[in-house]
Protein backbone atom coordinates (compact mmCIF):
# COMPACT_ATOMS: atom_id res chain seq x y z
CA UNK A 1 0.00 0.00 0.00
CA UNK A 2 1.08 3.30 -1.11
CA UNK A 3 0.72 6.77 0.42
CA UNK A 4 -1.81 9.09 -1.94
CA UNK A 5 -0.48 12.59 -1.95
CA UNK A 6 -3.32 15.44 -1.58
CA UNK A 7 -2.99 19.42 -2.70
CA UNK A 8 -3.22 20.88 0.54
CA UNK A 9 -5.51 23.10 1.12
CA UNK A 10 -6.06 26.67 -0.15
CA UNK A 11 -7.26 29.89 1.85
CA UNK A 12 -10.85 30.35 2.30
CA UNK A 13 -12.72 32.47 -0.39
CA UNK A 14 -14.51 34.98 1.61
CA UNK A 15 -17.31 33.35 -0.96
CA UNK A 16 -17.95 30.65 1.20
CA UNK A 17 -20.35 32.08 3.73
CA UNK A 18 -19.67 29.68 6.37
CA UNK A 19 -17.64 30.23 10.12
CA UNK A 20 -14.91 27.73 10.52
CA UNK A 21 -14.16 26.87 13.94
CA UNK A 22 -10.54 25.11 14.63
CA UNK A 23 -11.65 22.73 17.26
CA UNK A 24 -14.87 20.29 16.51
CA UNK A 25 -16.83 20.66 19.23
CA UNK A 26 -19.45 17.80 19.77
CA UNK A 27 -21.28 18.53 23.11
CA UNK A 28 -23.33 16.01 24.52
CA UNK A 29 -21.09 13.11 22.96
CA UNK A 30 -19.87 10.20 25.32
CA UNK A 31 -17.21 7.12 24.05
CA UNK A 32 -20.41 5.02 22.97
CA UNK A 33 -21.51 7.28 20.43
CA UNK A 34 -20.22 9.26 17.14
CA UNK A 35 -21.32 12.06 15.41
CA UNK A 36 -22.60 13.02 11.56
CA UNK A 37 -24.11 16.16 10.60
CA UNK A 38 -27.96 16.15 9.66
CA UNK A 39 -27.22 17.30 6.50
CA UNK A 40 -24.87 14.30 5.29
CA UNK A 41 -27.06 12.10 7.55
CA UNK A 42 -30.23 12.66 5.31
CA UNK A 43 -28.94 12.53 2.29
CA UNK A 44 -27.64 9.74 -0.57
CA UNK A 45 -24.31 10.24 -0.08
CA UNK A 46 -23.74 7.10 2.22
CA UNK A 47 -26.01 4.23 1.02
CA UNK A 48 -26.71 0.69 1.38
CA UNK A 49 -25.00 -0.43 -1.76
CA UNK A 50 -23.17 -3.23 -2.86
CA UNK A 51 -19.58 -3.44 -3.67
CA UNK A 52 -20.34 -4.09 -7.61
CA UNK A 53 -23.09 -2.36 -7.85
CA UNK A 54 -21.56 1.59 -6.62
CA UNK A 55 -21.23 4.35 -9.52
CA UNK A 56 -18.80 6.56 -9.79
CA UNK A 57 -20.82 10.18 -9.51
CA UNK A 58 -19.45 13.28 -11.38
CA UNK A 59 -20.69 16.63 -9.74
CA UNK A 60 -23.76 14.48 -9.10
CA UNK A 61 -26.23 16.28 -7.02
CA UNK A 62 -27.65 13.65 -4.31
CA UNK A 63 -31.03 12.83 -2.65
CA UNK A 64 -31.18 15.07 0.41
CA UNK A 65 -33.94 17.34 1.90
CA UNK A 66 -35.04 20.81 0.14
CA UNK A 67 -32.95 22.71 3.00
CA UNK A 68 -29.90 21.21 1.55
CA UNK A 69 -28.30 20.96 -2.33
CA UNK A 70 -25.39 18.56 -1.80
CA UNK A 71 -23.39 17.79 -4.98
CA UNK A 72 -20.68 14.80 -4.79
CA UNK A 73 -17.71 13.56 -7.13
CA UNK A 74 -15.97 10.38 -6.47
CA UNK A 75 -17.00 6.87 -6.39
CA UNK A 76 -20.71 5.75 -4.59
CA UNK A 77 -19.55 5.45 -0.30
CA UNK A 78 -21.60 2.54 1.60
CA UNK A 79 -22.27 2.18 5.07
CA UNK A 80 -19.05 0.71 6.29
CA UNK A 81 -17.45 3.69 4.85
CA UNK A 82 -19.67 5.36 6.47
CA UNK A 83 -18.93 3.85 9.88
CA UNK A 84 -14.81 4.48 9.11
CA UNK A 85 -16.07 8.45 8.24
CA UNK A 86 -17.82 8.48 11.99
CA UNK A 87 -14.87 7.08 13.30
CA UNK A 88 -11.90 9.44 11.66
CA UNK A 89 -14.40 12.65 12.84
CA UNK A 90 -14.18 10.52 16.45
CA UNK A 91 -10.55 10.86 16.55
CA UNK A 92 -10.28 14.23 14.38
CA UNK A 93 -12.53 15.90 17.79
CA UNK A 94 -9.85 15.65 19.99
CA UNK A 95 -7.32 17.67 17.49
CA UNK A 96 -7.28 21.27 16.51
CA UNK A 97 -9.15 20.82 13.01
CA UNK A 98 -6.83 20.52 9.92
CA UNK A 99 -3.96 19.35 12.02
CA UNK A 100 -2.64 15.60 11.13
CA UNK A 101 -4.04 12.96 13.05
CA UNK A 102 -2.63 9.83 13.28
CA UNK A 103 -4.38 6.63 14.28
CA UNK A 104 -2.80 3.09 14.23
CA UNK A 105 -4.49 0.68 11.68
CA UNK A 106 -5.51 -2.27 13.76
CA UNK A 107 -6.95 -0.21 16.46
CA UNK A 108 -8.83 2.22 13.89
CA UNK A 109 -10.12 -1.85 12.59
CA UNK A 110 -10.82 -2.75 16.34
CA UNK A 111 -12.86 0.27 17.06
CA UNK A 112 -15.29 -0.19 14.32
CA UNK A 113 -15.82 -3.83 14.42
CA UNK A 114 -13.86 -5.22 12.18
CA UNK A 115 -11.82 -8.25 12.43
CA UNK A 116 -7.74 -7.94 11.80
CA UNK A 117 -6.62 -9.64 8.57
CA UNK A 118 -5.20 -9.34 5.49
CA UNK A 119 -8.61 -8.46 3.70
CA UNK A 120 -9.55 -6.17 6.46
CA UNK A 121 -6.38 -4.32 6.09
CA UNK A 122 -6.40 -3.59 2.15
CA UNK A 123 -10.40 -2.99 2.75
CA UNK A 124 -9.44 -0.19 4.98
CA UNK A 125 -6.81 1.29 2.68
CA UNK A 126 -9.55 1.53 -0.25
CA UNK A 127 -12.20 2.69 1.92
CA UNK A 128 -9.83 6.00 3.17
CA UNK A 129 -8.50 6.29 -0.79
CA UNK A 130 -12.23 6.90 -1.40
CA UNK A 131 -13.10 9.20 1.66
CA UNK A 132 -9.60 10.61 0.75
CA UNK A 133 -11.01 11.23 -3.27
CA UNK A 134 -14.56 12.29 -2.59
CA UNK A 135 -15.24 15.84 -3.47
CA UNK A 136 -18.15 17.89 -2.10
CA UNK A 137 -20.32 21.08 -2.36
CA UNK A 138 -22.88 21.45 0.34
CA UNK A 139 -25.33 24.68 0.59
CA UNK A 140 -27.73 24.71 3.02
CA UNK A 141 -30.76 26.68 3.78
CA UNK A 142 -33.24 28.41 6.43
CA UNK A 143 -36.54 29.75 6.10
CA UNK A 144 -35.25 29.74 1.96
CA UNK A 145 -32.09 31.75 2.82
CA UNK A 146 -28.61 30.66 2.34
CA UNK A 147 -27.37 29.55 5.21
CA UNK A 148 -24.37 27.74 4.47
CA UNK A 149 -22.11 27.62 1.36
CA UNK A 150 -19.23 24.85 1.18
CA UNK A 151 -16.82 23.97 -1.72
CA UNK A 152 -18.13 26.07 -4.68
CA UNK A 153 -14.59 27.88 -4.75
CA UNK A 154 -12.93 25.30 -3.19
CA UNK A 155 -14.32 21.56 -2.79
CA UNK A 156 -14.89 20.27 0.27
CA UNK A 157 -12.93 16.76 0.77
CA UNK A 158 -14.31 13.81 3.75
CA UNK A 159 -10.49 13.80 4.60
CA UNK A 160 -7.85 15.78 3.91
CA UNK A 161 -4.13 14.68 4.00
CA UNK A 162 -4.14 11.12 3.91
CA UNK A 163 -1.02 8.59 4.32
CA UNK A 164 0.00 5.35 5.15
CA UNK A 165 2.74 4.63 6.78
CA UNK A 166 4.08 1.14 6.30
CA UNK A 167 6.73 0.55 8.65
CA UNK A 168 4.14 1.88 11.60
CA UNK A 169 1.20 0.23 9.94
CA UNK A 170 -0.13 4.08 10.88
CA UNK A 171 -2.76 6.00 9.27
CA UNK A 172 -2.43 9.99 9.20
CA UNK A 173 -5.24 12.63 7.56
CA UNK A 174 -6.57 15.75 8.62
CA UNK A 175 -10.21 16.89 8.39
CA UNK A 176 -11.07 20.77 6.65
CA UNK A 177 -12.07 22.86 9.16
CA UNK A 178 -15.23 24.70 7.40
CA UNK A 179 -16.77 21.29 8.66
CA UNK A 180 -17.05 22.41 11.76
CA UNK A 181 -19.45 24.66 10.54
CA UNK A 182 -21.97 21.54 9.61
CA UNK A 183 -21.94 20.54 13.28
CA UNK A 184 -22.46 23.75 14.94
CA UNK A 185 -25.37 24.54 16.76
CA UNK A 186 -26.06 20.19 17.67
CA UNK A 187 -26.80 20.09 14.00
CA UNK A 188 -25.78 16.97 14.13
CA UNK A 189 -27.13 13.04 14.34
CA UNK A 190 -26.33 11.11 17.62
CA UNK A 191 -25.38 7.13 16.83
CA UNK A 192 -25.19 4.99 19.31
CA UNK A 193 -21.96 2.93 18.28
CA UNK A 194 -22.24 -0.22 20.12
CA UNK A 195 -26.05 -0.68 18.63
CA UNK A 196 -24.58 0.21 15.08
CA UNK A 197 -21.69 -2.38 15.58
CA UNK A 198 -23.85 -5.02 16.83
CA UNK A 199 -26.00 -4.63 13.60
CA UNK A 200 -25.90 -7.47 11.54
CA UNK A 201 -23.22 -7.08 8.61
CA UNK A 202 -25.39 -7.84 5.83
CA UNK A 203 -27.77 -4.92 7.51
CA UNK A 204 -26.48 -2.07 5.74
CA UNK A 205 -30.31 -0.58 5.69
CA UNK A 206 -30.70 -0.89 9.14
CA UNK A 207 -27.74 1.02 9.68
CA UNK A 208 -28.93 3.73 7.04
CA UNK A 209 -32.02 3.85 8.61
CA UNK A 210 -30.53 4.45 12.30
CA UNK A 211 -28.29 7.33 11.00
CA UNK A 212 -31.71 8.95 9.30
CA UNK A 213 -33.71 8.39 12.27
CA UNK A 214 -31.05 9.85 14.53
CA UNK A 215 -31.57 13.11 12.92
CA UNK A 216 -34.59 13.96 14.65
CA UNK A 217 -35.69 14.26 18.02
CA UNK A 218 -38.91 13.41 17.57
CA UNK A 219 -40.56 10.26 18.87
CA UNK A 220 -42.66 9.31 15.48
CA UNK A 221 -41.09 10.14 12.13
CA UNK A 222 -42.71 9.49 8.71
CA UNK A 223 -40.78 8.85 5.59
CA UNK A 224 -42.29 8.43 2.17
CA UNK A 225 -41.41 5.25 0.45
CA UNK A 226 -40.47 6.62 -3.00
CA UNK A 227 -38.25 9.24 -1.40
CA UNK A 228 -36.49 6.85 0.85
CA UNK A 229 -35.65 4.39 -1.67
CA UNK A 230 -34.08 7.26 -3.91
CA UNK A 231 -32.14 8.17 -0.74
CA UNK A 232 -31.35 4.69 -0.22
CA UNK A 233 -30.25 4.03 -3.54
CA UNK A 234 -32.01 1.40 -3.86
CA UNK A 235 -32.87 0.40 -7.87
CA UNK A 236 -34.84 -2.70 -7.33
CA UNK A 237 -38.38 -3.39 -7.81
CA UNK A 238 -40.88 -1.10 -4.99
CA UNK A 239 -42.08 -4.61 -3.51
CA UNK A 240 -38.68 -5.51 -3.32
CA UNK A 241 -37.49 -2.67 -1.57
CA UNK A 242 -40.96 -2.57 0.82
CA UNK A 243 -39.36 -6.04 1.86
CA UNK A 244 -35.78 -4.71 2.38
CA UNK A 245 -37.34 -2.22 4.87
CA UNK A 246 -39.40 -4.42 6.70
CA UNK A 247 -36.21 -6.54 7.34
CA UNK A 248 -33.89 -3.33 7.85
CA UNK A 249 -37.14 -1.91 11.04
CA UNK A 250 -37.13 -5.53 12.45
CA UNK A 251 -33.28 -5.39 12.69
CA UNK A 252 -33.50 -2.13 14.61
CA UNK A 253 -36.56 -3.92 17.07
CA UNK A 254 -34.04 -6.47 17.61
CA UNK A 255 -31.75 -4.05 19.03
CA UNK A 256 -33.94 -1.76 20.51
CA UNK A 257 -33.10 1.80 18.28
CA UNK A 258 -37.05 1.92 17.32
CA UNK A 259 -40.62 0.18 19.62
CA UNK A 260 -42.70 -0.01 16.37
CA UNK A 261 -43.02 0.37 12.47
CA UNK A 262 -46.01 0.01 9.76
CA UNK A 263 -45.77 0.50 6.39
CA UNK A 264 -49.45 2.26 5.39
CA UNK A 265 -50.52 5.74 3.20
CA UNK A 266 -50.24 9.43 3.56
CA UNK A 267 -53.08 12.10 2.93
CA UNK A 268 -52.46 11.68 -0.68
CA UNK A 269 -52.11 8.26 -1.02
CA UNK A 270 -48.84 7.54 -1.22
CA UNK A 271 -47.08 4.48 0.78
CA UNK A 272 -45.15 5.86 3.66
CA UNK A 273 -43.33 4.12 6.70
CA UNK A 274 -43.63 5.30 9.98
CA UNK A 275 -41.64 4.16 12.93
CA UNK A 276 -41.32 5.02 16.35
CA UNK A 277 -37.99 5.78 18.08
CA UNK A 278 -36.63 4.64 21.36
Amino acid sequence: MTNLPLPRPLPLSPLETTQVDKQLFLPGIDEFMRAMPNHIARSSLFAPVAPGRKKTHNETVLVSRSDAVITFSGVQLDEAQADVWMQAIHEASKHELGKPVVINSAAFLRAIGRAKSGDSYKWLHRAFKDLAKGLLIIETFKAGKLKHSIGKTRMLRMIDEFSYDEITEEYSFSVDPRWSALYANREFALIDWEKRLSLGRVQDMAKAMQRLLATSSDERQAFNLDWLKKKLEYTGRMRDFRAAIARAMEELLRVELITKWEIGKNIKGNDKLTVLVV
